[in-house]
């Protein structure tokens, strides 16, 4: 499982507790009004909306909330719509830290992600500074109990996916932006139960750090994905699964 997929379960594990904080709901709901504003406010014809919903109703959102939210994004109910911002830093041993915002306050924002990085043993960067270690990708994962891995590979690869890994029932599927739907529609039809699916920005290349710069990459990508204004937070590291399960445990120093 690459480290993309890793900071990814480990995100889904604390799903429940976001919920709780409201935290989850607040991010989804920038994304519907992000989503709307910039492509309009029918799903049929809005790719980004129709993903923002989707992501919304696999956590549980009410229709109500969706609704609002796509009416805030059209200027029907009023209210400023966010503004989409990425940052970009460095982590602890020069790790590549890329940081995709959704914010109405843009100082606020910036001072907010810059305090998190110094407190956390990294540094933000210049506009430029790492994006280009990374390209955005589709990415669905499948965890295949019950299902032949190599199976649920080649159904991806026909249905047009860029390229599959497997760790052994692990399956993690990448596609090109705009082939991500017809990907995850097509297994869902076929019935593979998907665990997560969302565009994201990929490493191009991975590094490897010791456990102690490795666990506090972890910690630094957690306090920035818990800040108001983060919708996502991706890096360069391959993050093993002893670091995985030390740092999900509280079993480190």
């Amino acid at each position: 499982m690459s480290g993309h997929s890793k900071w990814s379960k480990i995100k889904r594990q604390k799903g429940i507790d976001d919920i709780k904080r409201g935290m989850l709901y607040t991010k989804l709901t920038r994304e519907i009004i992000l989503a709307a504003r910039t492509g309009g406010g029918e799903p049929e014809s809005n790719f980004k909306l129709r993903l923002a919903i989707q992501k919304a109703r696999d956590q549980n959102m009410p229709m109500d909330n969706i609704d609002r939210a796509i009416k805030r994004g059209t200027g029907e109910l009023g209210g400023a719509a966010p503004q989409e911002i990425t940052l970009e830093g460095y982590g602890p041993s020069g790790s590549a830290i890329l940081v995709q915002t959704l914010t109405d306050n843009r100082n606020r924002t910036l001072q907010d992600v810059r305090n998190t990085f110094a407190r956390h043993g990294g540094s933000l960067g210049a506009a430029g500074c790492v994006a280009w270690l990374f390209d955005p990708r589709g990415v669905i994962a499948v965890e295949g109990d019950g299902m032949d891995p190599d199976e649920i590979s080649l159904q991806a690869i026909d249905a047009g996916a860029d390229d599959v890994k497997v760790e052994g029932k692990y399956v993690e599927i990448y596609t090109r932006p705009g082939d991500f739907e017809q990907v995850r529609k097509t297994l869902e039809d076929k019935k593979i139960e998907i665990s997560s699916a969302e565009l994201s920005m990929v490493p191009k290349t991975t590094m490897e750090l010791d456990e102690k710069a490795a666990i506090q990459t972890l910690k630094l990508m957690e306090k920035l994905e818990e800040l108001d204004d983060v919708q996502h937070v991706a890096s360069n590291v391959d993050f093993n699964d002893d670091v995985v399960n030390k740092f999900q445990s509280g079993s480190y120093t």
